[in-house]
């Protein structure tokens, strides 16, 4: 990481030569959860109106996956926080290598 003259300018270092991400902290990212996903034809698509249901290919119960900036980076399950929905992390998936 280190190797990589970008990121090795972002990347402060503490009073012990400690490497440190501080440099990082404010850059934005955008992260998405996705419950499922499914195919279909146009004339489905159109055909759905309000009170539709749309089924998906994960079945209840299954991790969800959880990406940041269109990366997957862990799965979780869906929890309720008060009158909002939100997402517990159960799995962190480990960066491929090159």
């Amino acid at each position: 990481m280190a190797d990589n003259p970008d990121i090795a300018g972002a990347l402060a270092s503490d009073e012990s030569g400690n490497v440190t991400l501080e440099a990082v902290y404010d850059i934005p990212v955008q992260l998405s959860v996705v419950l499922g996903k499914t195919s279909m034809m146009v004339s489905q698509l159109l055909k759905l109106g309000r009170g539709a249901v749309v089924e998906l290919e994960r079945k209840v119960g299954e991790p969800i996956d959880i990406y940041v900036n269109n990366r997957l980076i862990a799965r979780g399950e869906v929890v309720v926080v008060e009158d909002r929905i939100g997402v517990t992390m159960t799995e962190i998936i480990k960066a491929e290598k090159p």
